[in-house]
């Protein structure tokens, strides 16, 4: 049975004609994710609604909404890095890696100093109270 075609349909292209290499950040939803992007996303994760900002995911702000915002978290975390190349263009993959290990940085810095502050401060607050 002849399936009718529609004219003015866009032509398909295999996922193999569309990346050849070529730069397919910023593509939205249907960017083809090339080798290196996929991966857990700290900086996503502990940054979450900064990150989303600047990495134009917005859904990424649904983690200020409460009750749901550790939820939001734990995906920007496991889809992250793909949404932020889907979402933005990028000069090309290292930019991309370079910019999102100093997201990660960032995020696991502004956990670890406070925490260590805390328990620097845990220690010597009794010594000086004696």
């Amino acid at each position: 049975m002849n399936t009718p075609v529609n004219p003015y349909q866009a032509p398909k292209a295999s996922v193999g004609d569309i990346h050849d290499g070529l730069n397919t950040s910023g593509g939205g939803k249907d960017a083809v994710i090339p080798e290196g992007v996929k991966g857990w996303s700290w900086g996503a994760f502990l940054l979450n609604w900064i990150w989303a900002i600047g990495n134009k995911t917005w859904i990424g702000l649904l983690a200020l909404v409460p009750y749901i915002g550790f939820i939001v978290a734990i995906y920007l975390g496991i889809k992250g890095r793909e949404l932020a190349w889907r979402n933005k263009e990028w000069d090309d993959l290292e930019h991309f890696n370079r910019i999102q290990k100093r997201w990660s940085a960032w995020g696991v810095g502004l956990i670890i100093v406070p925490a260590l502050i805390g328990i620097l401060a845990a220690i010597l607050i009794p010594m000086f109270n004696r």
